[in-house]
């Protein structure tokens, strides 16, 4: 993990007030309580909205009487609190704060919420085109609302205001200067390079076997197969389910003969006729209602979700799931949560703010991360992956990788996807994943959901982790009247799955992915050593040119390709940009151009634009 670099701040006494110095950002308070960021050129970055009278000299005296600060007390005691500055510059363009599902790489006149939820993931650290970074360092639920006029971050309920502040010359300064002070991810392992195979869900230990059996028959390439929900006899019981899962080591004994790693999906849910239910209660390990039956949901069972605040509890779960997980050899987990949940997270202290009414089930993948990162470094794991749904400022550095949870299979969702993955990396989190085809619905035999499928499956061979997931349609009938075999399983989502051509392409692209390891190694140092994005957006690698702040449905992996994914139904050819200052050879078919200009590039079903940077 990087550590802080060791800087020397200065502060000096002005005729208006005091200005403090670190590195290249200064900071200027006025008598009257104003703030203003400037950077080492003295370019002004920020400044506080205030309007009012008490310096009636300021050219933004007002008598309107708003301030910048405002802490509006809530009963009970905290605050409601909202924090302005001004709108420097209507041309600014702003990115990062995580994942929400619109379209928008440049975040300039959004309305966010600071919340989780299925699908979205606030981690409120914004990058600025005029040179700054801000991290809202604050995990109450809330609200940013970045307007032409203002802009203005709120926090819910909250006692304290706390923001940090950085100034760069470049986006890449700025972002890796973040991941020195929040931490960086660990080292990818090796088998998050390749092709990961996961659907909703496989429901029989053979049925699983007979699936890795025949990606290695085929000689496609697979580093990941995924045992998704409902694998165990009971919500809270993390561990197999010996009816339709008979031996698991035998199992992850194959796997591992085949070169294949298992993931497994573990829940918070504990349901009150688990067997860990009466001790996890008696220890104060689950959450508290405030009045009635203790039960937070009503899915497969009554449940009440596991108390990811309490350390104690955290180490509960993760003893049962290295002695029924880790220990026979399975070292990735997807910390899943069950639905709904609303709730942030404080990667300094582990506090939570949780307003009235509101759930806390992405408390657990977040918060429980934690816990199974220092429970496998313990026992010797250095290299660890938690995918997750969600994540804050920080989670990073516990393995976390974060997909962009329950989506939709459409051409529109798989758009948000990339303006979302690209502003995680901004954000600080560069382990990001989506699944291929969407998770909503999808009929493998729909010609036009193939068209989907497909334009997707390329994309994933350009993404940080390429996973293959979807609860397809028509569903699949149960295998068994007991445990978790209740919960039914989609249609079959493996490459082979949806006919001849498409395979044929999925194969392509699988071989053309692992043809990249070695490249895709070396992203993954630079996100581990700096804190650098993998997907990394165009003016992220050529902050000068002009045009590559205007693209958003383009990107780079790494530094190398430029990836132009196809997002429209039906499209043969799309526009490129290829920045200016380098030549760029076509991957396919080896047209080579100049920098600095627009193509037309084909693409048709078979393939997706992608141009290499010349050396």
């Amino acid at each position: 993990m990087t550590q802080p670099v060791q800087s020397t701040a200065t502060a000096q006494e002005e005729g208006d007030g005091w200005t403090i110095t670190n590195g290249k950002l200064s900071i200027h308070l006025t008598r009257n309580g104003k703030l203003t960021a400037c950077n080492q050129n003295g370019k002004l970055l920020l400044e506080e909205y205030s309007r009012n009278r008490r310096d009636i000299l300021d050219p933004k005296c007002s008598a309107i009487e708003v301030e910048a600060r405002e802490f509006r007390p809530i009963l009970g005691g905290d605050y409601h609190l909202t924090m302005r500055f001004e709108s420097l510059d209507p041309a600014e363009k702003l990115y990062g704060m995580g994942q929400y599902q619109q379209p928008y790489l440049d975040l300039k006149g959004a309305d966010l919420e600071l919340a989780h939820r299925n699908s979205q993931a606030s981690v409120p650290f914004v990058v600025s085109s005029l040179g700054y970074g801000l991290l809202w360092n604050n995990p109450g639920v809330g609200r940013a609302v970045f307007g032409k006029n203002i802009m203005s971050l709120e926090a819910y309920s909250t006692k304290a205001l706390d923001y940090w502040i950085v100034a760069g010359d470049t986006p890449a300064e700025i972002v890796e200067a973040y991941g020195a002070v929040t931490g960086t991810v660990p080292m990818m392992p090796e088998y998050g390079l390749g092709f990961w195979q996961c659907k909703l869900r496989y429901q029989t230990q053979e049925e699983l076997l007979s699936i890795a059996r025949e990606y290695k028959r085929r000689g496609l390439p697979i580093d990941v197969i995924v045992v998704d929900f409902f694998h165990w006899p009971k919500q809270g019981e993390w561990k197999f389910d010996p009816t339709y899962w008979p031996d698991p080591d035998a199992m992850v004994r194959e796997l591992k003969e085949l070169g294949i790693e298992l993931m497994v999906s573990v829940w918070p849910t504990v349901d009150r006729e688990s067997e860990n239910y009466p001790e996890m209660r008696e220890k104060g390990y689950l959450i508290r209602c405030d009045r009635g039956v203790q039960t937070g949901l009503q899915f497969m069972g009554d449940t009440i979700h596991g108390d990811a605040t309490n350390p104690d509890a955290r180490r509960y779960v993760w003893d049962k799931a290295k002695k029924h997980y880790y220990d026979k050899g399975i070292q990735i987990f997807w910390l899943d949560e069950a639905e709904p949940e609303y709730s942030a997270y404080d990667f300094d202290n582990y506090r939570y703010y949780l307003g009235p009414n509101l759930q806390i089930g992405n408390l657990y993948p977040v918060c429980y991360a934690q816990g199974f990162y220092e429970g496998m470094e313990q026992a010797g794991q250095k290299n660890i992956v938690n995918l997750l749904r969600c994540a804050w400022a920080g989670s990073q550095r516990y393995g976390a990788l974060v997909w962009s949870g329950d989506i939709a299979s459409s051409f529109d969702s798989m758009r948000n996807q990339l303006a979302a993955g690209l502003n995680m990396g901004m954000a600080g989190i560069p382990w990001w994943t989506t699944d291929i085809g969407g998770f909503h619905g999808g009929n493998p035999d729909d010609p036009a959901f193939r068209e989907l499928f497909v334009r997707w499956f390329q994309w994933g061979a350009f993404c940080p982790v390429m996973r293959l997931h979807g609860d397809r349609e028509p569903r699949q009938p149960q295998v068994g009247t007991t445990g978790g075999a209740c919960c039914c399983s989609g249609a079959a989502n493996e490459v082979w799955s949806y006919g001849k051509e498409v395979y044929g392409i999925c194969k392509k692209y699988l071989e053309l992915r692992e043809t990249m390891r070695d490249y895709t190694r070396s992203l993954m140092a630079e996100a581990h050593e700096k804190g650098t994005p993998v997907m990394r957006t165009m003016f992220y690698e050529f902050p000068e040119d002009e045009t590559c702040w205007q693209v958003e449905d383009q990107y780079l992996y790494g530094s190398r390709y430029l990836v132009a994914p196809v997002l429209e139904a039906g499209q043969t050819t799309r526009r490129v940009y290829l920045p200016m200052g380098c030549r760029w050879t076509a991957m396919e078919g080896g047209a080579a151009y100049e920098g600095g200009q627009w193509i037309d590039a084909a693409c048709p079903q078979e393939t997706m634009p992608v141009f290499v940077r010349a050396e």
